[in-house]
């Protein structure tokens, strides 16, 4: 994270959030296509005998796929403290769910049920989930108004088709 201390500007010009063009119609696509990708991982095959990694596949990647989806947020951008302290955004993408989606490479590696195609779908699902959330927090309004972020979400339907 960057922090850098800049001389802070008046408190009293702080503008109210205002929505960005299409703001409602790009998170409803974004928790659309994390249902449809949760359900996809919900759909892969079962591990033969109950264990860790299979139980974490079924139940945790989908559910922080979901939720990053679901709570994605365009006022979680960069931006600058009234104390002009700079803040990273997150997009709206907690670390914990964050952690959930950065294990994704090294433990497909134990779901070895899986077909190697089925493992690498689901390390570009982590990391375009990932993605469209550092993007939203680099610049929310550009994401959406040059359709980006709805092309993170092309891709995504293409990595669970």
């Amino acid at each position: 994270m960057t922090i850098s201390h800049l001389p802070a500007g008046p408190t009293d010009d702080v503008v109210a959030y205002e929505p960005w063009d299409g703001e409602e119609e790009a998170l409803a696509a974004a928790a659309a296509a994390g249902r449809r990708t949760a359900e996809w991982i919900r759909s892969l095959p079962q591990v033969p005998a109950s264990g860790p990694v299979g139980a974490w596949l079924l139940r945790d990647l989908p559910e922080a796929i979901e939720t990053t989806t679901a709570s994605l947020d365009p006022q979680d951008c960069d931006r600058m403290e009234p104390d002009g302290v700079m803040v990273d955004g997150t997009g709206g993408l907690d670390e914990e769910t964050r952690s959930t989606l950065a294990a994704v490479p090294c433990a497909v590696q134990d779901a070895r049920w899986l077909t190697p195609d089925q493992q690498i779908r689901l390390v570009a699902v982590a990391a375009l989930v990932t993605g469209a959330a550092r993007l939203l927090a680099e610049d929310p309004g550009t994401a959406m108004a040059t359709g980006e972020l709805s092309r993170m979400w092309a891709l995504l339907d293409h990595a669970i088709a």
